[in-house]
């Protein structure tokens, strides 16, 4: 009887593993509607031989993650209808948003993650759909945060292809050059022209891509991760940024509060950067228009002025991306660009705004998706 019982349990046990292991492989995509629809919030200067700078600042929520598929479909149409406005050439240099290649983890997943209503609720979906692989990068994670590194890092390399694959393949559909946002990878890195990752710590890095749709230089790390990023995002090891050749002159790209930092103006400077593309995010609602926090660096710049609480986020940012403040900066023009939608319980603000020959300029707000051009 007792070898009965037994058998019976473990008869059970395997059933039950059977069938969930059957549940994590099952990843229906279901239908999904998103507005495409994107307005021009800023368009300044004339149209030349110059080229123009346009930053896209798209709406975006967790569904139109679930498949590459989706998300090419709704960004493609962002650049479709600037391309009808008469917004693209061979000389326009496309900016997106800081972390607009992070959120590739959340591709692929069952149907319960994007319908939750809490972060932590589809972080816990995301582990239970994925047991092996979270519980591998659990054992590799590094930081202070190894739950978030184990999110981050357990589908790096698919991330690291699908990123090369969308941005890459949108820069060469469209025929522009472009700053395809951030994406969080463990140790990345070109080798051959091809988007790797390695095991090592994670770092906020930026890749652009021309208009062939192949990646022009290295990653470009963060030098400055926020303050609670950095419990799983390492700065770069060496506060180096590059610059980049493009159609409409050379290019440096800072990311998010990199962009505060004069040391860095001075190092782009050297290199003799005309432009500059600054993927930024900011979450929170209502955080744009609250006291800024002050600096996300462990130590503010000697020779800043600006404490915490005498102005806004947003005027902070104004006030600190110094591409309109020559001789801060040589550039002749500049961008910051945001993400806007929502995230399950994470609100993402942030007003994109450009800078030309030394004016500053936001456009106007207004819901939904929006461009921001700057023709040089």
């Amino acid at each position: 009887m007792r070898r009965i019982l037994i058998s019976l349990v473990a008869l059970l046990a395997i059933a039950a593993l059977c069938s969930y292991a059957l549940w994590t492989a099952h990843r229906p995509t279901g239908h999904y509607l998103s507005d495409l629809r994107i307005q021009v919030a800023l368009d300044e200067g004339v149209p030349a031989d110059r080229g123009n700078l346009l930053g896209i600042e798209p709406e975006l929520f967790p569904g139109d993650y679930q498949s590459l598929t989706r998300l090419h479909r709704k960004l493609a149409a962002y650049f479709e209808q600037a391309r009808t406005k008469g917004l693209l050439n061979a000389k326009t240099i496309v900016v997106l948003p800081e972390h607009v290649g992070t959120w590739l983890w959340a591709s692929g997943e069952k149907d319960e993650l994007y319908r939750a209503t809490q972060r932590e609720e589809a972080m816990h979906w995301l582990a239970l759909s994925n047991p092996v692989q979270f519980l591998t990068a659990l054992l590799g994670a590094k930081g202070d945060d190894r739950l978030e590194d184990a999110r981050l890092r357990m589908k790096a390399r698919h991330m690291a292809e699908d990123y090369q694959q969308l941005f890459g393949g949108l820069a060469k559909e469209f025929g522009v050059t472009l700053v395809a946002g951030t994406i969080v990878l463990p140790e990345p890195r070109l080798d051959n022209g091809t988007l790797r990752v390695g095991g090592g710590a994670l770092y906020n890095s930026s890749v652009v891509f021309g208009s062939d749709g192949t990646p022009l230089g290295q990653p470009q790390r963060q030098l400055y991760p926020g303050k609670n990023e950095r419990r799983y995002i390492h700065a770069s090891g060496e506060p180096i940024l590059q610059v980049v050749d493009t159609p409409a002159g050379r290019l440096g790209v800072l990311i998010g509060s990199d962009s505060w930092h004069p040391a860095n103006y001075r190092q782009l400077n050297t290199q003799a950067a005309q432009l500059i593309a600054v993927p930024a995010f900011v979450s929170g609602k209502g955080l744009w228009s609250r006291p800024w926090r002050g600096y996300t660096s462990r130590t503010a710049p000697a020779q800043s002025r600006l404490k915490p609480g005498e102005v806004s986020e947003g005027e902070a940012w104004h006030r600190l991306t110094l591409t309109g403040q020559p001789p801060a900066s040589t550039a002749i023009a500049g961008m910051s660009v945001f993400m806007r939608g929502q995230f399950w319980d994470q609100a993402n603000e942030g007003q994109s705004f450009g800078s030309r020959h030394g004016l500053t300029s936001s456009g106007n707000d207004g819901p939904g998706a929006r461009l921001i051009n700057l023709w040089l």
